[in-house]
């Protein structure tokens, strides 16, 4: 139950806090969501009864679950195409509180707010140590300034959005459905396997660690799509080969379950990074948040799912393996986005089916 009041809590949290990070920015609402959550957690550690327990844990969620989404967006918007894959991973692992004191330079141009953008661009060169002309800065404000106009988007973007990218925010939410569903199923479901199930959820957390790191290897190699979807599909593999396989031994189905759990891992990653690169500058915490609160629908049942097991020995391995599959495939219906610039406007996303060249903008490495 915990758990479940847990995610109803990212359920509400992640697309308010989404909205509220397009509205006024990224570090406002880090700051604001980081401080609001740490009371939350406070207060919930004096909890007097389970009742005072689950309702803080609510709380904290409703106020802080838009921290790493939030976080995670500005770590990829402070950089070009070619190091947004490394961005992603090293904000994944290495969690940090000095995102709060930082602002994207992208959201700060979309509000036409160029001199912050300016001196945040001035200060990193410095830190840096590397040579940022005034002419390149020049160039980046006035080709932001003309895509702005060009775009002209209306004062509630969002409608605009969700009238563009209807199929597209609809699949991306079933993707995220089926990823929270997954991964979490799977690490409630390990006590479940033969064997000593401590050892079996400490091997579930550790093979994670390669599942976080894989994607930095693979999406530019193979694409962000192509990644998702053979993540995806031998993740449903295993789950389906448990099914066939598992009766012959402890072994066996542990094997499998790690491989299905270290690919979902792996799916993951790459599902957060690509959500990103997806939708415009305008709205894409909006519509990160969005789908990731759809999210929270698949990790709100996945408490439940070791109960199917009373019913059938491999009924939540069926169940994993056929969302995975289903969704792997409609992955592939995905814009690509490797080597490909942020897309700052609509008709930038709407466009993201057509090929490039595979270089950035000029002025997208700044």
């Amino acid at each position: 139950m915990a758990g479940t009041i847990n995610n109803v809590g990212q359920f509400i949290g992640i697309p308010l806090g989404g909205l509220l990070a397009d509205r006024y920015g990224r570090k406002t609402i880090l700051a604001l969501a980081g401080f609001l959550s740490s009371i939350m957690g406070i207060i919930r550690s004096f909890s007097v009864n389970y009742y005072m327990f689950l309702s803080f844990e609510l709380l904290d969620m409703v106020v802080g679950s838009t921290l790493f989404p939030t976080a995670f967006l500005l770590a990829i918007e402070l950089v070009g195409p070619k190091r947004r894959v490394a961005a992603a991973t090293i904000i994944t692992i290495f969690y940090s509180l000095g995102e709060a004191l930082l602002e994207s330079v992208r959201w700060l141009l979309s509000q036409r707010r160029e001199d912050q953008a300016i001196s945040i661009l001035r200060r990193a060169a410095r830190i840096n140590k590397r040579k940022l002309s005034n002419s390149s800065l020049e160039q980046l404000v006035n080709l932001n300034n003309s895509k702005l106009e060009e775009a002209k988007e209306s004062t509630y973007p969002i409608r605009k959005a969700f009238k563009m990218f209807s199929w597209r925010i609809t699949n991306c939410s079933f993707c995220w459905f089926t990823h929270t569903l997954v991964a979490l199923g799977l690490s409630l479901n390990s006590v479940n396997l033969g064997g000593n199930k401590y050892n079996n959820f400490m091997l579930n957390g550790l093979v994670q660690v390669p599942g976080l790191i894989l994607p930095l290897f693979i999406m530019n190699s193979l694409g962000r799509r192509t990644s998702l979807c053979g993540s995806m599909l031998v993740c449903a593999l295993c789950m389906g080969a448990t099914i066939l396989f598992g009766k012959y031994g402890y072994a066996t189905e542990l094997i499998l379950f790690l491989i299905g759990k270290f690919a979902i891992t792996c799916s993951f990653q790459v599902l957060y990074f690509f959500t990103s690169e997806i939708f415009p500058t305008n709205v894409r915490n909006s519509l990160l948040s969005l789908c990731s609160m759809i999210g929270r629908i698949g990790s709100m049942i996945a408490p439940q799912t070791p109960l199917l097991a009373n019913y059938y020995e491999y009924a939540p391995q069926i169940l994993f393996a056929g969302f995975a599959l289903v969704s792997g495939c409609l992955t592939l219906l995905f814009p690509e986005t490797s080597n490909k610039c942020l897309p700052t406007t609509m008709d930038e996303a709407s466009n993201l089916n057509r090929k490039t060249g595979g270089k950035s903008e000029q002025g997208d490495d700044i």
